[in-house]
């Protein structure tokens, strides 16, 4: 088995980014696999050394460990080129024109993940306005068609090992992907896809709010010609109002929680029992934490856990609780 950490370096590492980190590691290190880690830095708003240094920093303090990386995707455009060339040599891209604003008054939010059903606008152009429109200087997009309805792969199945099987409809679910931004950064979908299949990664660990990712990527799985991986993804941690916790939230991050404690096996442990591998109150390494992993306890906690005053206090450490 082959997993791995992926964290953008928009910020320190939150609560619910070290769940998910803790998840993943224990998978893999319990079936005695290889751990990645890539750094997702294509934006180059999050091209920052010293928070993706900070990031690495925290890791090593949690006791997650890695046998290959850190991979930095800004590092990586020449493979993303190539990946890009190879849809467009079988006429699967075309220029998208239209702007963020104009996406979201056309379509309604997609449920899980917050991405827009693109509605076709630049598919249906007529040749000879795409060609003005290029000629002209248009900022514009890529995005690859998806398949036509009733035909192979328009609609996606899998089977989340959490949370069962899934089907999504590419065509009236998702609309054609966007692949490359208008800024000309290679989008999400693309980068990670390319990147796990060169990476053999054959277990995808995340949050559930990506689960609707996952149909796009195996789609360009299969056109790329790159092996599916197993996928988990797991419950988010959120706050008592039922908001997801976010690095904005400055008391929940690795930065505030380190100060407060003087190891990080009161934070594993109070983690773990949230998915039932521990008992409330133990403090545990993730070393430790490695044969207590079940995959059985973990698919029976689907529902989001909430952080909330009480869920702080339980982690001790120093200073008064947090909430």
């Amino acid at each position: 088995m082959v997993g791995r950490f992926a964290p953008s370096p928009s910020g320190r590492m939150h609560l619910g980014n070290v769940f998910s980190a803790l998840i993943g590691w224990l998978a893999v290190r319990a079936a005695d696999g290889r751990m990645v880690l890539r750094i997702e830095d294509l934006d180059p708003r999050t091209q920052r050394p010293e928070v993706a240094a900070q990031l690495i920093d925290d890791l090593a303090w949690l006791g997650l460990d890695w046998d290959e990386g850190p991979i930095y995707q800004h590092e990586r455009g020449d493979v993303y080129a190539r990946a890009l060339g190879s849809l467009d040599s079988r006429e699967l891209l075309y220029p998208c024109f239209c702007t963020r604003r104009e996406l979201h008054a056309a379509s309604a939010p997609h449920a899980s993940d917050g991405t827009y059903v693109y509605p076709g606008t630049c598919r249906r152009l007529p040749r000879e306005e795409r060609i003005a429109r290029l000629v002209e200087g248009r900022a514009h997009g890529l995005r690859l068609l998806v398949p036509d309805a009733g035909t192979p792969n328009a609609v996606i199945e899998f089977d989340d090992m959490v949370y069962g099987p899934q089907r999504q409809d590419l065509v009236s679910e998702v609309g054609d992907i966007l692949v490359q931004r208008s800024d000309g950064v290679v989008a999400y979908q693309l980068a990670c896809v390319v990147d796990d299949g060169e990476e053999d990664v054959s277990l995808v660990m995340r949050g559930r709010d990506l689960l609707g990712s996952t149909a796009r990527q195996i789609y360009l799985q299969r056109l790329l010609g790159f092996p599916e991986p197993r996928y988990l993804h797991v419950p988010l941690l959120v706050a008592p109002d039922g908001r997801r916790l976010s690095k904005r939230e400055r008391d929940l991050d690795l930065g505030a929680l380190r100060a407060r404690l003087s190891g990080p096996e009161p934070l594993l442990g109070r983690l773990a029992a949230a998915v039932g591998f521990a008992e409330p109150g133990e403090a545990l390494s993730a070393d430790a934490l490695v044969e207590r992993f079940s995959l059985e306890k973990l698919a029976a906690h689907r529902e989001d856990i909430v952080v909330d005053g009480q869920f702080l206090a339980t982690l001790g450490g120093r200073g008064a609780p947090m909430g």
